[in-house]
């Protein structure tokens, strides 16, 4: 198995509480503060790391020719796809709720015919217009559609293979031209598609992830100071990149450099962010995520309709209470929901290998055929 890259777990409660804050400060009714102004930018460094990690776990398999792609899609699929149908189903028992104790949430929330596209994992290319049910879900929506085209990327990283530097040089070019190209043909920055063009939004920042591993996997950082000098500089360029409204692009460049920054110094023996309680809550960071919405759905409208407190105007203890409450439900979420669906889901195809497997000794009892058989 590939080395375990611990900081980068952990960097991904960072990036969904950057989301989360993003989301919640407007329930507070003040000046939102330029680095929190920036929070779906924390999309963008899950779809980098996204590209790093299965870089990490499957390049190799691919160039090799031990790569699934059915098993590959399948394994994705049974890490997101439960805790999505989950939170759907949740969020149309909560309107029904809701409607019974006579508040009406639902008419934003509820899209019957959006619901074909949220089924398929397709909501984010451009069929569900009228959008409706768990918005953060066009994230996953843009992850499915770089999971379906995963050997491209693969492919290209084989291209360039004993190129990391030349990769990543063509990675950062097709962001930087998108992000200045896209405003001009959409009307809107690429960073603010979510279900249109939300796929197209994963595919430079998955590219960026990809060509990152091959400098990773060059070993272009040589020492663990250099690791931790760039993982530091990473950080105060993404805060000085926020701060002063640079263009996008350049927080993304920083995102990447920091990722390439902490996995590096993960190879070289750096226990920076890998703390065993920072590593967990990075493992259930996909359902704070997913989760973040519905729960200021609940708290937010139970306010207005049991303690008549205006939208926008939450007191301080209280936003506190909900901003820090999301982390304990996304808890429950994927110790109920997420992680026993997803080891049922493989644990389907690895019975089934293991069919496969004894249909092989029976079909070829014995001789060097048999071995063969089954180490294929």
């Amino acid at each position: 198995m590939p080395q375990n890259l611990k900081p980068l777990t952990a960097l991904r409660i960072f990036a969904a509480i950057w989301v989360v804050s993003y989301h919640f400060w407007p329930d507070l009714g003040s000046a939102m503060p330029a680095f929190v102004s920036k929070g779906y930018l924390g999309v963008e460094l899950f779809f980098v790391l996204s590209g790093f990690i299965l870089s990490h776990v499957y390049l190799e398999r691919f160039r090799e020719r031990r790569f699934s792609y059915r098993e590959f899609l399948w394994a994705r699929l049974a890490r997101i796809y439960p805790l999505h149908l989950a939170i759907m189903a949740g969020l149309a028992a909560l309107i029904l709720f809701l409607s019974l104790v006579g508040v009406h949430a639902g008419d934003k929330l509820i899209v019957w015919s959006s619901l074909p596209a949220h089924l398929t994992l397709t909501q984010a290319w451009g069929l569900a217009p009228h959008g409706g049910w768990n918005h953060p879900s066009w994230s996953i929506s843009a992850e499915w559609f770089a999971y379906l085209t995963f050997p491209a990327f693969a492919l290209a990283a084989g291209a360039l293979w004993n190129r990391p530097r030349l990769a990543i040089g063509l990675a950062a070019a097709l962001l930087v031209g998108l992000y200045i190209v896209f405003p001009r043909v959409a009307g809107f920055g690429l960073t603010s598609a979510t279900i249109f063009w939300g796929a197209l939004r994963i595919v430079p920042c998955f590219a960026l992830g990809c060509a990152l591993w091959l400098a990773w996997r060059a070993d272009v950082l040589k020492t663990k100071a250099q690791t931790l000098i760039l993982a530091g500089a990473s950080v105060l360029g993404l805060v000085a990149s926020t701060s002063f409204g640079l263009p996008d692009y350049v927080s993304v460049a920083a995102c990447a450099g920091l990722i390439l920054g902490l996995g590096a110094a993960a190879r070289h023996g750096a226990t920076i962010l890998s703390h065993s309680a920072l590593v967990y809550l990075g493992e259930v960071s996909f359902a704070v995520y997913m989760v973040c919405i519905p729960w200021q759905l609940v708290i937010g409208e139970g306010l207005q309709k049991f303690a008549h407190m205006a939208p926008g105007h939450m007191p301080l203890p209280v936003w506190l209470a909900m901003f820090t409450g999301v982390v304990p439900a996304a808890m429950v979420m994927h110790h109920l929901v997420e992680r026993p669906a997803r080891d049922w889901m493989r644990r389907l195809t690895a019975g089934r290998g293991k069919r496969l497997d004894v249909n092989k000794r029976l079909r070829w009892p014995s001789g060097p055929s048999s071995k063969a058989a089954v180490s294929d």
